[in-house]
Parts: C-alpha cells; sequence; structure tokens
C-alpha cells in the first residue's frame, strides 16, 4: 500500500492547511492547526502551531507572505 503522506511539498504560509506538518530550524516537528490568517498589511502570515507528539505545547508562527515552507500533506488534502 503506497504511503500516503508526501514530504517536501512547497508552500506559500497562506496555503497551509489545517494538519500540514513542517519541521522546524531546530528540527522539532509542528502541525498546523488553525487556517493561516494576514497581518501587517498582507505581509505577515500567522497561524497557531502545535508540536507533534505534545499537544499541550502550542505556538504562534509567523512567516513572510512570501516564503515558501515545506510541508507534509496527506494526498487527500492536495485533491481538495
Amino acid at each position: 500500500m503506497p504511503n500516503p503522506e508526501r514530504a517536501g511539498v512547497l508552500v506559500l504560509p497562506m496555503e497551509l492547511h489545517i494538519g500540514d506538518r513542517f519541521i522546524d530550524d531546530t528540527g522539532k516537528e509542528w502541525e498546523v492547526i488553525s487556517r493561516p490568517y494576514t497581518s501587517a498589511g498582507d505581509k505577515l502570515v500567522n497561524a497557531h502551531v502545535r508540536r507533534v507528539g505534545r499537544p499541550d505545547l502550542a505556538d504562534l508562527r509567523i512567516w513572510g507572505a512570501h516564503e515558501r515552507i515545506a510541508v507534509k500533506r496527506t494526498i487527500e488534502d492536495e485533491k481538495q
């Protein structure tokens, strides 16, 4: 059976989906838990995330609207 996840899909922050996973600079894996929203004149994108395996650890991440993020996304999410 094929693996239902793809690693390394590059997306803009506004294209993040709930359930997308990414690895930060420290090597920790995070999961997106809210829809992204913009601030600062649409130049910054914010999304709430939580640590995979530690649901008690949540954070607000901020990216530049032009940045690309490598995420793991299920194939079902890509079809939507």
